[in-house]
């Protein structure tokens, strides 16, 4: 078999919050939508990615807000993602969506940038 060594998941990326026992039944707002986008890239990734993959890199796009002149988004489109949330975290949510044992994952690099023009997404690829 075969496997694609890219994709590219239309979701808009964040990372995985601070979880407490009580987020079992609690339901905080920024556990849940962290809950929706990762069953959304499990069902849209779905078996594309080998479990024995040992190296993953990602390149996360994130939206602009909204309250941005278009000059502030024009002059930051494409660029690095220099704020919140760290990249260590959006790592893990990655990882978390896509494997149950994320342990085996070795190596990859990660990059956070501002939406190119193309919609916030998420692109991975492996080796």
């Amino acid at each position: 078999m075969t496997y694609q060594k890219n994709i590219v998941v239309p979701v808009s990326p964040m990372g995985k919050p601070r979880m407490t026992q009580r987020d079992k039944w609690k339901q905080r707002p920024c556990v849940m939508r962290y809950r929706a986008i990762k069953d959304e890239i499990t069902l849209l990734v779905g078996r594309a990615i080998p479990e024995d993959v040992e190296s993953l890199s990602w390149v996360a796009y994130f939206p602009m807000p909204k309250s941005w002149s278009k000059k502030k988004k024009d002059e930051h489109r494409g660029r690095f993602h220099r704020s919140k949330p760290d990249r260590d975290n959006v790592d893990k949510a990655i990882l978390d969506a896509l494997f149950k044992e994320d342990c085996r994952i070795a190596s990859g690099t990660l990059e956070k940038r501002w939406d190119d023009g193309n919609g916030p997404r998420i692109k991975l690829y492996w080796s």
